[in-house]
């Protein structure tokens, strides 16, 4: 299990049970054995299975965990995605993190299929973003990434965006990502640089640097990309971002963009309705 799902899961726990799942030690004899069932009620993208395993695992190891649905199966209302069995007191107590962790996970991979089916028969994948719950990121990109979707840079350590805020901090185009070059070059570190712009003037700009990998166009039209993407003739990955939803992607995939990310493939989330039953 990995570090940071590890310490996830601990925490999650640490701040469900306290000192203890009193409903639970009140209610059920110790050493009652049972068996639940995850029971899908709406239609959409699972997501969360291998998370809801390492929880059972975490809790108590001698929960037996039977797969029948798995990660980015299509599922309809009624379905049965896994099956547990064990002490029933222990399932419990995993019971509404499992939950949790599913439903969020499930709604966003359902969310992000919607719009990558959009992007069928074009070459443009859809991105996520850091517009994340605090410390869940790796949780809801693994979730986008299971609908199908692209991640993005994690954080802001694993590649370069220069956005609107540092241009004008550092006087312009040419100084931020000249001081970018330069601080790659001093600190030995390899990273991809991808530089947001704003107007065709931003874009000519960023055509005249070599060290660019991707461009993104930021709150463009349609019909400003269509012009932007004939600019760039395929010198740089672009990038389309800024108020893209599911009414507008297809038209902007249909520009020639590389990749449009969207914010609200993991911040306007309706998680799935899905239940841990008793059978």
């Amino acid at each position: 299990m990995h570090k940071d799902l590890f310490d996830f899961i601990s925490r999650a726990m640490a701040e469900d049970i306290g000192d203890g799942d009193h409903t639970s030690l009140a209610c059920i004899p110790d050493l009652e054995m049972g068996k639940m069932h995850l029971l899908v009620k709406q239609n959409g993208i699972l997501a969360g299975v291998e998370i809801a395993k390492c929880i059972c695992e975490l809790v108590d190891s001698n929960i037996i965990f039977r797969g029948i649905l798995f990660d980015s199966s299509s599922i309809t209302k009624g379905d049965i995605a896994f099956e547990i069995s064990g002490l029933v007191q222990s399932m419990l107590k995993a019971e509404r993190l499992i939950l949790n962790v599913m439903q969020r996970m499930s709604g966003i991979a359902t969310n992000t299929q919607m719009y990558v089916n959009l992007l069928r028969d074009t070459k443009c994948r859809v991105l996520d973003t850091r517009k994340t719950t605090p410390l869940n990121r790796f949780l809801e990109k693994e979730a986008v990434r299971i609908g199908g979707g692209m991640n993005h840079r994690f954080g802001l350590y694993d590649m370069i965006m220069i956005k609107d805020n540092h241009v004008d901090f550092a006087g312009g185009i040419q100084a931020a990502v000249q001081r970018t070059v330069d601080y790659l070059e001093r600190t030995g570190k390899s990273l991809k640089i991808e530089l947001e712009v704003r107007n065709f003037d931003e874009l000519s700009q960023a055509l005249s640097l070599d060290r660019i990998d991707r461009i993104m166009l930021d709150n463009f039209s349609v019909e400003d990309t269509y012009k932007a993407v004939k600019l760039v003739n395929g010198r740089k990955e672009i990038e389309s971002s800024g108020g893209i939803d599911f009414n507008t992607i297809r038209a902007y995939a249909l520009t020639g963009v590389d990749y449009i990310s969207v914010g609200a493939l993991t911040h306007q989330i309706s998680s799935l309705d899905l239940s841990l039953k008793a059978f």
